[in-house]
């Protein structure tokens, strides 16, 4: 078995570095993606009550026969469930959807500036992490003013951001900004939904590692010190995601991929949205 490295917490707790991300697949296939996933040998699994397949996650979670004292389980309050009490409820119901009495760890999905809910959402993640119920609490999509804000208002700094980010969007800034705070950055969208995997710099790194293209991609995520949550729904995918532990990007493949950087994102503008 393949052990992933982990990354500590500013709570203290350990995070594995490398995930599953769930984004998309259906309900109905969650379960034995999940198992497979777990299989594999993934401890992290990522989600979010938006996905509409926490009930097939938790199957899945169950189905691999793995405790849950060796899974680190996250899930997210949707953007319609923000404030106080709304997300109260919606941890509540995940919880109730995935059959599982805790969180590893728990993300306001979006900020949402234009309903101006993030601090009261904020303060809900806190007292879910007072009663036991999300062991992690954190972020996704935040951006500097975001973080400025929840941080300065409540004292609270999130122990995580999960941000868009890969080689065209490496969100240097970003992750300046949350090394200066403990703020453990996670990657979505690592692969920049496989629009890098024909990249002639990437491709031409997979020949001399001889590996994958999305193993040259997934490898630069981990030596640029970040959690990352690919997605496949394949088993010879998940297994292969898994096999980037073996070799290390040199100073000249880091700079190839640091070339690559376009700013441009594929998912919404985190002000906007």
């Amino acid at each position: 078995m393949i052990k992933i490295p982990e990354a500590k917490l500013n709570d203290g707790r350990m995070i594995p570095r490398l995930g599953m991300g769930t984004w998309k697949i259906p309900d109905g296939d969650a379960p034995g993606i999940v198992a497979d996933g777990i299989s594999a040998g993934y401890r992290l699994v990522d989600t979010a009550s938006e996905y509409k397949n926490e009930p097939g996650v938790g199957a899945g979670l169950r189905d691999s026969g793995v405790s849950p004292g060796e899974l680190f389980v996250t899930t997210k309050v949707w953007n319609a469930h923000q404030g106080f009490e709304r997300t109260i409820r919606a941890c509540e119901d995940s919880l109730k959807a995935m059959g599982i009495g805790y969180l590893d760890l728990y993300l306001i999905h979006w900020p949402a500036p234009s309903q101006d809910r993030y601090v009261d959402t904020w303060r809900a993640l806190i007292e879910l992490r007072g009663r036991g119920l999300a062991r992690s609490i954190g972020v996704s999509n935040f951006t500097e003013a975001h973080l400025e804000r929840i941080i300065g208002e409540t004292g609270v700094v999130p122990a995580v951001n999960q941000i868009e980010l890969n080689p065209q969007l490496p969100q240097r800034r970003m992750r300046a900004y949350h090394e200066a705070h403990g703020i453990v950055t996670e990657s979505w969208s690592p692969l920049a939904r496989g629009q890098m995997l024909g990249n002639p710099g990437i491709v031409e790194l997979a020949r001399r590692y001889s590996k994958k293209p999305s193993q040259i991609i997934l490898r630069w995520h981990i030596e640029s010190g970040l959690v990352v949550i690919p997605k496949s729904t394949s088993p010879a995918r998940l297994r292969e995601n898994m096999e980037i532990f073996d070799f290390s990007l040199d100073a000249e493949a880091m700079a190839v991929i640091a070339s690559l950087d376009e700013g441009r994102r594929l998912g919404p503008d985190p002000d906007k949205f």
